[in-house]
């Protein structure tokens, strides 16, 4: 830069030379004569000129040197190597968030994640090519593939490659913390961009060489990766999913690949590629290999044979067996251990899309024996919730807002081959699917299958018992199947997992109670109305499942208490509603050697407090007989986990007993009810101290009490997420006058997510003060004409960011109390009417 520097020093001296020249001129002018057309010294106006003939020149090339092209020093362009690549689909949303990420200068570290073969290597291939490409900002930008394990000295030699790092000088560095060094030195002075593909673990770019990419060096990682876990080992600031493909996406990538002459070829074939595609669900992996393997077929019958193969063979098309599969089983091979592997290949038994609750997943778990190394249940279904959550980390479940989990179809193909075809037996995991009748060659399937799944609609077709020599896990399916046949459990020597639950069978086949094996029984949904003696012989049952059985009357009597080995047993309380459902017909008389579930149910409490290994009851308190049997027995309040108070006659004040593993809790149709208390030692809230009475209770629902006043007592449940108040006729206030008493930083209802309020008449305050509802997602209000204010104010409305809805009649929103204008004009957004 020296020359510009002299060159602006000799510019000015010019300017100074020419100005003087300039101002000599004019006096010579004003000294002509003959009419000031002739100069009255003419060899003075003669050296004038002379000079300015020379500097006339001497500007000219000043000017000429004066090229400021360079001046402003800008970086160079980026040194990045191009990679192949074709024309992408469907990643342009993705790419221009890339973009946005890096050009905001606080995030040095961005991790891209998905599924194998979503696109991850394809979209930062593309930020290569297209971005740095032509970006001015950066002086160096180096891929890296890092794959597994992770080779650090190999990690190392490609950047030093990049770098050209003289050989003699990296010779000399043996030691890989001494090449780190010799790295570091040269990046620290670069605006630089690592892009690391296929990253499974943890890389310590210290230990590599790399900068910590930040805002005073404007320096940039990105990486690729099949788990969201690696991005936050990482420490990126900012990790983004890599999505599969819309349908329409996907559909202009797979034709694509197929090529426009297949699909010309026969007027049928377009539509018959868009149903072939389909069945990759977007996965661009398996529509590109797919879509190749169809280029060249011309005639329909191929495509229709080709899409059912898809369907029911697809490890046998062309690709997916020897390419997609083995690149998708990556994933599946990286899991750290043997039990979430195994978990993980329990759920590609369910059908296609099919969607699976969290905790009836976890429960199932149990029962196949994946979790028993743990001694305590909870901590089982910690770890169960931790493998999940693992597992969507991986990109290898997925699951929804409702707490549903599913898996990819590609991916449960996947699973399917490594469960079965991969292991030398493709019929180890059965899925037999919308079966309307069984035919002889399905029925010799099942003497190989270890699990199986059945969706039938009749059984009627099996002329004798089928042979079930390997089987241990039988799930059926089908909301028509209405019986089992007779013997259907005579040979099923292995079997520990028996999940009816899918059924409307209203009696147990005779044979049931041979099942001495079996761990887990479900029923759920069923229309049994009673549970036979012979369910006695289960001896080894540990998982007894009975939710929504609205017609299940009775049990026999010691059923329950001689399965010794149970640890879980759930009735829902919400399955136990319907009162008529109950009602003995005239005719019927009481059994003496029946326990009836629509009268009291302290038999039925009494045989579980009996059992030496329960741990998890999901059970109703019905009657004032098994409320004392509760309040009785300190095992029944610590395994109890979901219940619902009712008929409790005569009962005015309900005192609840410490309950600290209680997660859902209803109290319904007691009349005389007018308070509830809480018995806890801890005081106000306990500090969310994880040992308090209700740490654990999430759910409250409050139905048909028409003599309660309030609900104060909810102070004490500093966990609550859900609370529902609905046919209160008498109740006033939600939180009471005494909730003063509280300091907020105990929070009341800092956890709440969802609050409904219906059809209370007498309600006039939810809390007599405003709070912050960190949490608050929902507020439902109906029929509660007397509720003129909300508990909100200014500072609600800064800390409510996760609302999402208001829902009200407009005429009751309208005649609400507000603190002032402005916070009832940032809550009125979320206002979603409720049409009477």
């Amino acid at each position: 830069m020296k020359w510009v520097g002299g060159w602006l020093r000799r510019a000015e001296t010019l300017e100074k030379e020419v100005m003087e020249i300039l101002r000599k001129g004019d006096r010579e002018i004003q000294r002509k004569c003959l009419g000031a057309s002739c100069p009255k010294n003419c060899r003075s106006s003669y050296k004038i000129g002379k000079i300015s003939r020379k500097k006339l020149d001497a500007v000219t090339e000043l000017r000429r040197k004066g090229c400021f092209s360079d001046v402003a020093e800008r970086l160079p362009r980026s040194a990045v190597d191009e990679r192949p690549m074709e024309k992408t689909v469907g990643l342009e949303r993705m790419y221009l968030k890339v973009l946005r990420c890096i050009q905001d200068e606080q995030l040095g570290i961005i991790g891209l994640y998905g599924m194998g073969g979503a696109g991850k290597t394809t979209l930062m291939t593309k930020v290569n090519n297209e971005f740095f490409k032509t970006s001015m900002d950066f002086e160096v930008v180096i891929w890296v593939v890092v794959s597994r394990p992770v080779n650090l000295g190999k990690v190392q030699e490609v950047i030093r490659n990049k770098l050209k790092i003289p050989d003699d000088t990296w010779r000399n560095r043996s030691e890989e913390d001494e090449k780190a060094v010799e790295i570091f030195n040269v990046l620290k002075g670069k605006r630089f961009v690592i892009l690391l593909d296929d990253v499974w673990e943890r890389l310590d770019l210290q230990k590599v060489g790399i900068p910590c990419p930040n805002s005073q060096n404007k320096s940039k990682v990105i990486l690729t990766t099949r788990s969201l876990d690696v991005c936050r080992h990482m420490e990126a600031q900012e990790s983004s999913k890599v999505e599969c493909l819309t349908q329409a996406e996907a559909i202009t990538l797979f034709k694509k690949k197929v090529g426009e002459t297949t699909l010309n070829s026969h007027p049928h074939i377009p539509i018959l590629a868009e149903k072939a595609a389909e069945e990759c669900k977007g996965l661009p992996l398996a529509l590109v290999t797919t879509g190749r393997a169809m280029s060249g077929k011309t005639t329909p019958q191929e495509w229709e044979r080709a899409i059912q193969m898809l369907k029911a063979y697809p490890s046998k098309f062309s690709g997916m067996g020897d390419h997609v599969f083995p690149i998708l089983k990556f994933s599946y091979d990286n899991l750290p251990n043997d039990t979430i592997k195994a978990c993980f290949l329990y759920l590609a038994m369910f059908p296609e899309d099919y969607k699976i609750r969290r905790l009836n997943l976890i429960i199932l778990w149990l029962g196949e024996g994946f979790l028993d190394e743990f001694t305590s249940i909870d901590e089982a279904f910690d770890q169960g919730h931790g493998i999940i959550e693992h597992l969507k980390e991986a990109c290898l479940f997925e699951s929804n807002k409702y707490d549903l989990v599913k898996m990819h179809d590609v991916i449960r193909d996947m699973a399917l081959w490594v469960a079965s075809e991969h292991r030398g037996n493709k019929n180890r995991v059965l899925v037999e699917e919308e079966v309307d009748y069984v035919e002889p060659h399905q029925v010799l399937k099942w003497k190989e299958a270890q699990k199986m799944f059945l969706s039938t609609s009749s059984l009627k077709e099996l002329t004798a018992p089928p042979l079930f020599p390997n089987l241990s896990t039988l799930i059926f399916s089908n909301q028509v199947l209405g019986t089992l046949p007779s013997g259907l459990f005579h040979f099923m020597p292995l079997i520990k997992v028996l999940d009816l639950s899918r059924t409307k069978i209203t009696e147990l086949p005779v044979g049931i109670g041979g099942l001495i094996t079996l761990q887990y029984l479900n029923l759920s949904g069923t229309k049994l109305r009673e549970l036979p003696a012979e369910l006695k012989k289960l001896k080894r049952i540990r998982y007894l499942v009975l939710a929504e059985m609205p017609w299940l009357r009775r049990i026999c009597k010691e059923v329950i208490s001689n399965l010794s080995m149970m640890r879980y047993f759930t009735i829902k309380p919400n399955c136990l509603f319907d009162e008529k459902a109950y009602q003995l017909p005239k005719e019927e008389e009481e059994d003496s050697k029946m326990i009836y579930l629509w009268e009291d149910s302290e038999a039925l409490l009494e045989e579980l407090e009996g059992l030496k290994h329960i741990e998890w009851i999901c059970s109703p308190i019905s009657g004032v007989l098994s409320l004392k049997k509760l309040l009785s027995s300190q095992k029944l309040q610590n395994a109890l986990r979901y219940t619902g108070f009712r008929y409790l006659e005569n009962v005015t004040l309900l005192r609840l007993p410490r309950m600290k593993h209680l997660q859902f809790l209803r109290i319904f149709r007691c009349r005389e009810l007018q308070d509830i208390k809480v018995d806890d030692k801890h005081g106000f809230a306990a500090d969310y101290i994880p040992n308090s009475s209700f740490y654990s209770l999430q759910s409250v629902r409050v139905h048909q009490l028409p003599k309660l006043l309030n609900l104060t007592w909810l102070i004490h449940i500093p966990s609550l997420e859900d609370l529902e108040a609905m046919d209160c006729e008498s109740l006033k206030e939600v939180i009471g006058e005494t909730s003063n008493l509280v300091s907020d930083k105990f929070g009341i209802f800092s956890r709440l997510k969802i609050l409904s309020l219906s059809n209370l008449p007498n309600l006039k305050s939810i809390i007599g003060r405003a709070l912050t509802f960190p949490s608050l997602t929902n507020l439902w209000v109906k029929k509660c004409p007397n509720l003129r204010k909300l508990p909100f104010d200014s500072n609600s409305s800064r800390s409510t960011s996760n609302l999402r809805t208001i829902r009200g009649e407009t005429d009751w929103w309208e005649g609400l109390e507000w603190d002032d204008e402005t916070t009832k004009h940032i809550f009125s957004p979320y206002l979603e009417e409720i049409i009477m």
